[in-house]
C-alpha cells in the first residue's frame, strides 16, 4: 500500500496542482470556475494529511452508515492522516465546492493540534459525511473564502496563524452541524440500537459467545457497516450510554436468565457468556446490580 508522507507527493499522485504552501493546499470553486479533477480511481492508499472536502453528487449513490442518500444538498467529508483511502469511477461529483488539505505538521504546536483529535467526524468512514442545509453551506463557504483569500495572498508572518484560526472556526461549525444531524436521525438511532442488540442475540444464540468470547465493539460495528467511533458517538449522544455499557446491559440481562437454572454453577454462567475468568463476570454483575450473582440467585429462590 502506498504511503504519501508529504502533501506534495499526495497531490502529485492525485494529478492535482502543486500547493502554494508545502503543507497546505486550498482548491475552491465556490463561485466561478471548477475544481480540478483527481484520479478517477485508486487502490488503497494512505497519507499524512487532513482533508476537508465539500462536494455534491450528480451521479450514483453514496451510503451514509447503512442508509442511502441522494445528496441533493452538499456533503462535507473529513479524512484524518493515515486513514485508508480507496475509490472508483462509479460516483461522479459536481466540480463545485472546495477541498482543503493540510499536513499534520502544519498545525503542530497549536491549540488546533489538540482540539482536532476530539472531533469524532475525522474518525468516520467516508460514507458518514456531514449533510449541510443551504444555509449551513453558506456559513461554511464564507469561512473557506477567507482561508482561500489568505492562501492566495503573499504569505507573511501572520498568514499561518490566521489560516489556522479559520480552520478552527470551520471545524467548530462542523461540530455544531453534526450535533444537529445526530438529533435529526433519532429514527436511524433506534434502528441502530435495535440492530446492535440483535447482533448480540444472534452471536449468543449461535454459541459463538461461549466459543469465541465476548465480541468487541469494533466487531459489532463492522457487522453493522459503521465505524466503531460512529457507533459509540451515536449511542452515547442519544441514550447517554456508551456502546460498551449497552454490551454490558445485554450480558447482565442474559446472566439473570441463566442464573435461574439451579444446575449451573456461577463459573458455568460466566463461561456461557464468554467471560474467560469467572471472577470478572462476578465483579461486573455486582457493579451493575449491587449484589453478587450467587446472592441474586438466592434472592430469586426466596421469591
Amino acid at each position: 500500500m502506498q504511503h504519501f508522507k508529504t502533501l506534495s507527493a499526495y497531490l502529485q499522485y492525485l494529478g492535482l496542482p502543486q500547493p502554494e504552501h508545502p503543507m497546505l493546499s486550498v482548491f475552491s470553486a465556490i463561485g466561478d470556475g471548477f475544481l480540478p479533477c483527481p484520479k478517477e480511481s485508486s487502490p488503497p492508499i494512505i497519507n499524512d494529511c487532513y482533508t476537508i472536502s465539500f462536494k455534491k453528487i450528480v451521479q450514483g449513490e453514496l451510503n451514509y452508515g447503512r442508509t442511502k442518500y441522494d445528496f441533493n444538498n452538499g456533503a462535507l467529508f473529513f479524512i484524518a492522516p493515515r486513514q485508508v483511502l480507496q475509490w472508483d469511477s462509479s460516483v461522479v461529483f459536481e466540480q463545485k465546492g472546495f477541498s482543503i488539505n493540510f499536513h499534520e505538521d502544519f498545525i503542530k504546536g497549536t491549540e488546533l493540534a489538540h482540539q482536532i483529535k476530539k472531533y469524532g467526524f475525522f474518525s468516520y468512514s467516508a460514507n458518514e459525511a456531514l449533510h449541510l442545509s443551504p444555509k449551513e453551506e453558506k456559513q461554511i463557504e464564507a469561512i473557506v473564502e477567507n482561508i482561500d483569500l489568505e492562501y492566495q495572498n503573499n504569505q507573511d508572518e501572520f498568514s499561518k496563524e490566521i489560516i489556522i484560526s479559520q480552520l478552527s472556526t470551520l471545524l467548530k461549525y462542523a461540530n455544531r452541524f453534526y450535533e444537529r444531524q445526530f438529533i435529526n436521525r433519532k429514527a436511524l438511532l433506534n434502528d441502530l440500537l435495535e440492530q446492535f442488540n440483535q447482533q448480540l442475540v444472534n452471536y449468543f444464540d449461535s454459541g459463538q459467545m461461549q466459543d469465541k468470547g465476548i465480541p468487541s465493539i469494533e466487531q459489532i460495528a463492522e457487522r453493522l457497516s459503521v465505524s466503531q467511533r460512529y457507533l459509540s458517538d451515536t449511542l452515547k449522544k442519544e441514550t447517554g450510554k456508551t456502546s460498551t455499557e449497552h454490551l454490558q446491559f445485554f450480558l447482565i440481562d442474559e446472566a439473570k436468565n441463566i442464573l435461574l437454572d439451579p444446575n449451573k454453577t456461577i463459573s458455568e454462567v460466566a463461561y456461557a457468556l464468554g467471560f474467560e475468568y469467572p471472577h470478572y463476570f462476578s465483579r461486573l454483575f455486582k457493579k451493575k446490580e449491587g449484589i453478587s450473582p450467587s446472592v441474586y440467585r438466592d434472592k430469586y429462590k426466596l421469591n
